[in-house]
């Protein structure tokens, strides 16, 4: 049975005081990797740990897992989907 991963997401908007700047957000995707049996969550990861990472889950996309990925997701707390 295959089992779907969606990284979270957080709203953001632009910077500045401007009190019309609260008004506008949008969904950035968050970067899930596992390194060294470690799960990490980044905006903006690094490439250095990128190739270091023994799992990774780009934000914005969403994944089809296996029944061990989806154990060790949801053992740290994220939500797989069974499809």
């Amino acid at each position: 049975m295959p089992y779907l991963f969606v990284p979270p997401v957080v709203d953001e908007g632009p910077m500045g005081g401007n009190h019309l700047f609260a008004r506008y957000t949008r969904k950035q995707g968050v970067t899930v990797y596992r390194l060294d049996g470690e799960f990490y969550e980044d905006r903006f990861p690094a490439q250095d740990d990128l190739d270091l990472a023994d799992l990774i889950y780009l934000g914005g996309h969403e994944y089809v897992v296996t029944a061990t990925e989806k154990a060790a997701l949801e053992s740290v707390g994220y939500t797989v989907i069974t499809t």
